[in-house]
């Protein structure tokens, strides 16, 4: 069995889901980790930056300041080799 420490966590995942956001640079964040032994698997949750295209177009729209990008999180299942098994939404609420 590989052991792979938070670090590693996050590099293989963002080495693997970089393309999915079109910034250069992403800012991706490892937000939680779990090991479950059972499945030998690792369940994380990784945050990155996108564009905001959810913006509100109102007419106080110009006094409100909206940011040009949003952070989004994904529940990503990674095998003990690093490759990403299952790619999720991940619902914050729980």
């Amino acid at each position: 069995m590989k052991t792979m420490n938070l670090k590693d966590l996050l590099h293989h995942a963002t080495t693997q889901l970089r393309d999915l956001s079109p910034l250069d640079q992403p800012d991706f964040r490892l937000e939680q980790a779990v090991y479950r032994k059972d499945e030998k698997v690792w369940e994380i949750v990784i945050s990155y930056l996108v564009e905001n295209n959810n913006k509100i177009s109102s007419p106080f729209s110009p006094l409100t300041q909206q940011p040009p990008y949003q952070r989004v999180f994904k529940k990503v299942i990674m095998d003990e080799n690093g490759q990403v098994a299952e790619f999720l939404m991940y619902d914050m609420a729980g």
